[in-house]
């Protein structure tokens, strides 16, 4: 059997915010964030959930997979901005997708999410347990930023990206070649967000401010071009191809920067390289699923296509996964 993403679908929310309108609320500027990130806008939630954009990105990867809810075995979803802390993200697109098969479950890797539910969902249907899985990147960033912190809030938009990955007979392809993981708890305060603190009859509070996403941004980036390209080595060479067999790299869209660095310690042309961080901006577990639909759509993927997914971000985390369309 070939395990194999066969349906995309994503959601932005219909409110896109540019560069120009943040400018009117802060002090910034279009050319101070496009210098720097190479975003020109993004899409924040106003009326619009984690779980309904969630819902809407899987009908669209259903549809495309020709799947139906019921055939569904499996929902991963990942996400750090779920609207409940309980019910989780999966549960509640379950209930939306009337999914009633599935078993149902989050993962919180924050940007490189996608890639873990991709891992998870992989392992469970090669031991044949599943046969379909719905997995899920969504999140609602914007209400985790600091609004009057503009070097970090102008990053992040709001969005979510959906796949429906199913055992396939063999003649139907190869599907996904390889697949590695990785995590740094040691450097994860370099971004950060705290939860609830705790607040018993036990122990003497203080009422604090709510926390917002920190980061250094400095530190991220020495991290991710450090990281990214050797995990993307690391994950060609378990599928026993090479860096020139790939003919798309699909990168968390942190920053231009960072993708533009990643080209060129692989020594490949930036063009294998599509970005949608230009409208998206940084949509952590979303930010993967989002821009292969993307490519998906616009007719970019091809069957026999080889290309890499790969993911980066807080905890810190990484993953990156080879596979053929």
């Amino acid at each position: 059997m070939a395990i194999k993403i066969c349906g995309t679908g994503s959601y932005l929310p219909k409110h896109r915010v540019t560069n120009d309108d943040l400018s009117e609320i802060m002090d910034t500027s279009d050319e101070w964030i496009q210098t720097r990130t190479g975003m020109k806008a993004r899409h924040l939630v106003t009326e619009e959930t984690t779980t309904m954009m969630s819902a809407e990105a899987a009908k669209l990867a259903m549809e495309q997979a020709n799947v139906s809810a019921e055939d569904i075995d499996l929902i991963i979803a990942a996400t750090i901005s779920q609207d409940y802390i309980i019910p989780t993200l999966s549960c509640e697109v379950q209930r939306e997708l009337g999914a009633k098969n599935a078993v149902a479950f989050d993962i919180g890797a924050a940007c490189s999410g996608f890639l873990f539910a991709l891992n998870t969902a992989y392992s469970y249907l090669k031991s044949g347990q599943y046969q379909t899985a719905l997995i899920l990147g969504a999140e609602t960033l914007s209400k985790m930023m600091d609004w009057e912190d503009r070097s970090t809030c102008v990053l992040f938009g709001d969005g979510a990206g959906a796949a429906i990955v199913r055992n396939m007979p063999d003649e139907e392809g190869i599907g996904i070649e390889s697949l590695v993981q990785g995590s740094d708890g040691a450097k994860g305060m370099v971004l950060a967000c705290k939860g609830r603190p705790v607040k018993n009859p036990y122990v003497e509070t203080e009422e604090e401010r709510m926390s917002y996403v920190t980061m250094d941004g400095q530190e991220v980036y020495k991290f991710a071009v450090r990281t990214v390209p050797k995990a993307v080595k690391e994950a060609v060479e378990k599928a026993e191809v090479t860096l020139d067999d790939i003919d798309y790299f699909v990168l968390h869209q942190a920053n231009i920067r960072i993708i533009e660095s990643v080209a060129k310690h692989l020594h490949q042309p930036i063009e294998k390289f599509p970005t949608n961080l230009q409208e998206c901006g940084n949509i952590s577990a979303a930010s993967v699923p989002i821009l292969l639909d993307d490519i998906n759509r616009k007719g970019l993927l091809k069957k026999g296509n080889r290309i890499v997914l790969a993911g980066f971000g807080a905890g810190l985390t990484w993953g990156a996964a080879v596979l053929t369309w």
